[in-house]
């Protein structure tokens, strides 16, 4: 851009020349001004760079917004529920319950065991939520339904789907309603390919290691093999480090029980929020969206998207309440104890009523 004066209009007659010659008359402006010409002072450049670059950022959040209502709009999210959220429904303004299931599905292992069973409540006035977490070996024990492991159901009711006529995660909403005693109004099933792929997408996540992890196994791939203290692991070995339970190395590493799986989890889980929080993870999103279209299956309408990425997008993890249910391991199960899961109930309802959070237990 040019900075010479021409252009711009004359100055008032009577104006100082600093030293210059006297002004000569209005009809030779034109030539005082182009002697008059300097550069703007280093403010004023500075001003206009910094300008520029406000005017820079505005538009890298305005396309990132649009680009991520574009994703959204376009169905990179296959809800399939493609109908509108009464305004008295959204996550804006109602609190909401969501069950979260994470399966051993991948590639090269195809099976729906839920690994990952957790039960989140969210209150958009206070901005908090609240993470029930089970044992995956939990032994369930619940009027109407079969006394097993509660990480077999949603294989079972898979298997049913056809004779029954009720899908697999309606099943699990029912089932999980009943057994936390909350209404649960969404399901999510995440696969580990989604995981790893979502862990590679953010760059990675950072944990400390509390031991070695050491396992093989030929049939699945799985080849675990990490190394206590600090990390920033990739999706792979995030994987290995939620999922970790024995050793059959020599020499063998400690065993982890499901305990020590959902406190992985939760670091990891945090660990994942202060990466999408920062400017690097934001700008991520799409690709975020993208690593879990095929990984991914919901019955969240698209709007409803929308609507808690708008509520909770910032909520501080401080305001994030983790209550695992703990108890007793006698191979095969895990015997839940009953107070941790009446402070889990209690912590869920807490926070459909609108409670503030207890201070958060994760690491």
């Amino acid at each position: 851009m040019s900075t010479r004066n021409g252009s711009l209009p004359p100055r008032s007659r009577g104006q100082g020349s600093g030293g210059r010659r006297p002004a000569r008359p209005s009809s030779n402006n034109k030539t005082r001004n182009k002697n008059k010409s300097k550069k703007p002072g280093f403010m004023a450049r500075l001003g206009r760079m910094l300008l520029i670059l406000v005017l820079l950022s505005a538009l890298v959040v305005v396309g990132y917004f649009l680009y991520l209502y574009y994703k959204l709009d376009s169905g990179v999210l296959d809800t399939g529920v493609d109908r509108p959220v009464a305004a008295a429904n959204s996550a804006k303004v109602k609190p909401l319950t969501v069950l979260l299931l994470g399966t051993d599905y991948r590639p090269e292992h195809k099976s729906y065991l839920t690994d990952v069973i957790m039960v989140v409540s969210l209150n958009p006035q206070t901005e908090s939520a609240t993470i029930v977490s089970l044992p995956r070996d939990t032994y369930m024990e619940l009027d109407g339904y079969k006394r097993t492991k509660i990480n077999a159901f949603y294989s079972r009711f898979k298997d049913k789907e056809d004779t029954s006529g009720i899908s697999a995660e309606d099943e699990m909403k029912t089932m999980m309603g009943k057994y936390l005693g909350v209404p649960i109004d969404y399901v999510t099933v995440l696969n580990f390919q989604a995981f790893r792929e979502v862990v590679d997408e953010l760059g990675g996540v950072k944990v400390n290691i509390s031991e070695d992890m050491c396992y093989t196994d030929s049939v699945d791939g799985t080849d675990i093999n990490l190394k206590k203290g600090p990390a920033e692991l990739g999706g792979d070995d995030a994987l290995d480090y939620v999922r970790y339970r024995k050793s059959n190395c020599k020499p063998k590493t400690n065993p982890s029980d499901d305990f020590d799986r959902n406190r992985r989890q939760s670091e990891v889980l945090h660990s994942l929020m202060d990466q999408m929080q920062s400017l690097g993870g934001a700008v991520k999103i799409g690709g975020v969206l993208d690593a879990i279209n095929d990984n991914m299956k919901t019955d969240i309408e698209k709007d409803q998207i929308r609507n808690l990425i708008a509520a909770y997008w910032k909520m501080s993890k401080e305001n994030v309440e983790f209550k695992p249910v703990t108890g007793t391991w006698s191979s095969p199960y895990v015997y839940i104890n009953e107070e941790t899961l009446d402070a889990a109930k209690q912590s869920l309802r807490n926070r459909l009523a609108g409670a503030a959070p207890a201070a958060s237990v994760a690491p």
